[in-house]
């Protein structure tokens, strides 16, 4: 396999730092960005002029571009751009305050868009690349208690469905890796959580048996199958990570073809 060169935006830990790691011990090389680069010190020395670290918070749009720009210059190429920074907000719907809504959003949708357009000149004038946005089961199911957390996920969806339409004929490849639940310290220190109500302690306590009861995945051993995804010469629009997804999806979207079937009839009416 041809060395690749990638793009990772937080690759201080979880999915980010597994699959940067996974493409330098093979020999790809690799610009890693986080907010703070001495997470990545360790990488630095194991794998020297292979790794370029790169501070960066997403939500900045003309740092995002700086970054994607330095990259480029530096390696010559960009081969795969993985959007992967991103946290989990939690709190019921009526429990969200206005900022934290808005972060949110600013990190996980608008974060990754800065990062797409950034490498899309790129790309294009290449005539090929990758973008990998990473969204979640939650991207097209959804969960009580992270209803912030579902609008960013299904807004990145589908602005990634659209932008593989469009960039097809440039010979850019779009793809949604969408996880089911991993040990990534999303749900731990890198979450953020919302002032509770009273009102939905109930609603909370039975989503908490619903996450115990499940067992996450190995981020480290995801790393397999990123690779096998990005290496693929016709890499999917959509593929789960994890066991639980598809059966998730399964049930959600026959739930939704058996409602949308009921009301066929008012669908028509509405037609006039």
């Amino acid at each position: 396999m041809a060395q690749k060169t990638f793009f990772i935006t937080g690759t201080s830990r979880g999915f980010g730092r597994a699959w940067a790691t996974a493409a330098l011990e093979r020999g790809d090389r690799v610009a890693a960005t986080a907010r703070d680069v001495a997470t990545l010190d360790d990488l630095v020395e194991r794998f020297g002029d292979a790794i370029l670290p790169l501070d960066l918070d997403v939500t900045d749009r003309e740092a995002d571009i700086a970054a994607v720009r330095r990259a480029a210059d530096h390696f010559g190429v960009l081969d795969v751009v993985v959007n992967n920074a991103g946290y989990g907000q939690f709190g019921m719907a009526e429990e969200l305050a206005e900022q934290e809504l808005r972060d949110q959003l600013e990190t996980n949708v608008f974060g990754a868009i800065w990062v797409t357009q950034a490498a899309l000149p790129i790309l294009r004038e290449q005539g090929s690349g990758h973008i990998i946005q990473v969204s979640s089961i939650g991207g097209i199911s959804a969960f009580a208690g992270l209803s912030a957390y579902h609008a960013s996920k299904w807004a990145l969806e589908g602005f990634s469905q659209a932008l593989a339409q469009e960039v097809d004929e440039f010979g850019i490849h779009v793809t949604l890796i969408e996880p089911g639940g991993f040990a990534t310290d999303w749900a731990g220190d890198s979450a953020r959580r919302s002032q509770p109500l009273a009102a939905y302690d109930a609603a909370r306590e039975r989503r908490a048996q619903q996450r115990s009861a499940q067992t996450p995945g190995d981020p480290q051993a995801s790393a397999a199958a990123f690779l096998r995804v990005v290496d693929a010469d016709e890499p999917p629009l959509r593929v789960f990570f994890g066991t639980a997804p598809l059966e998730i999806a399964r049930r959600d979207y026959a739930g939704r073809l058996a409602t949308w079937e009921e009301w066929n009839e008012v669908s028509r009416l509405a037609q006039g």
